[in-house]
């Protein structure tokens, strides 16, 4: 099996060592070389550039601004270009067993299968909120799920997470690669392209990282702006898969019962958050309505406006053209 790793990263030195060590655990198990590691480094203005070359990674630097989570990722396709398969990670997903890569590679000896996701448990010291969320969006189960599933579970059935994730090349090169210029939710979009060409994905519960963040009430907001931007640019997602049934309505419930029993002081702030994210996810749907100078103002991505055309009329298929042309 070759494979290939890539992972985006920016000013990660703070986090490097422990990143470092996990990785290269991780590397040991499965039999890979540290060259077979590409670091795409967005001009960290930090030491991050000294301490990947001297794991022995593949260091690879683009400019800040030509960052985008959908092109960067591709541009790493493109590079490991003999891989067979790639697994993506980011630099703050520490991999919490030396088997987490290996078991989450395992689900490919089904040839079905096009990509597949691990699962995220929180951070150590994570607050009850952030513990919630990643309890609720990662189970203890694993699943395989297809374009059938679309039918009980909606947008969730193309849920897929880049921060620990992999994919056969032949199934990504199928659907055209990593779209090159999103908001964010590039593996969302190939998960679904993924399906409608008939390949299947796979969350495998048992292949963890530790990935949870700690947003404030504006960075919720500002996230589910983006998540409504991403949902209005690339509609597709929502006229081929619906909504995702009810799924909001469910982490709401399960948020409050959780907290009730562990941390009842965070009801109100809770409360305040459901209401910001929808507030945040409507607006972002109607972001053609609004100037691009307060769209920049409202979302966690300013990047991807600075390179959006001003038209901010740009038109989306399932199935288009997305690599490096």
């Amino acid at each position: 099996m070759n494979i290939a790793i890539v992972v985006p990263v920016l000013d990660a030195s703070r986090e490097w060592a422990e990143f470092e060590a996990a990785l290269i655990d991780n590397l040991k198990h499965l039999g890979v070389p540290h060259e077979n590691v590409l670091v795409i480094d967005s001009s960290s203005t930090d030491a991050t550039a000294e301490l990947v070359r001297a794991s022995g990674f593949t260091l690879y630097t683009i400019s800040r601004n030509d960052f985008n989570h959908g092109a960067t990722r591709q541009l790493g396709l493109e590079i490991m270009k003999k891989a067979e398969f790639i697994v993506y990670l980011t630099q703050d997903a520490l991999l919490a067993e030396p088997s987490s890569i290996k078991c989450l590679l395992q689900s490919f000896t089904d040839s079905s299968i096009g990509a597949v996701y691990g699962r995220q448990i929180p951070r150590i010291g994570a607050g009850a909120i952030e513990t919630h969320a990643r309890l609720f969006n990662y189970p203890d189960t694993s699943c395989i799920r297809n374009l059938e599933s679309r039918t009980g579970s909606g947008l969730k059935s193309i849920f897929l997470s880049n921060s620990f994730s992999a994919y056969r090349r032949n199934a990504l090169m199928s659907v055209g690669g990593f779209p090159e210029n999103v908001i964010f939710g590039e593996d969302t979009i190939v998960a679904g392209r993924l399906h409608l060409l008939g390949w299947k994905t796979a969350y495998v519960a048992e292949a963890m990282v530790y990935h949870s963040h700690s947003y404030s009430i504006s960075q919720e907001f500002r996230r589910y702006f983006d998540i409504g931007v991403l949902h209005s640019r690339e509609s597709w997602l929502v006229e081929q898969f619906g909504v995702a049934a009810g799924e909001g309505r469910k982490f709401v419930l399960s948020e409050f019962n959780y907290l009730w029993h562990r941390s009842p002081m965070r009801i109100p702030s809770a409360i305040i958050r459901s209401g910001v994210k929808l507030l945040g996810y409507r607006l972002g749907r109607n972001e053609k309505k609004i100037s691009l100078w307060l769209t920049r103002r409202l979302t966690m991505n300013k990047g991807y406006w600075s390179r959006l055309s001003l038209s901010k009329n740009d038109a989306s298929t399932p199935l288009a053209t997305t690599g490096h042309d």
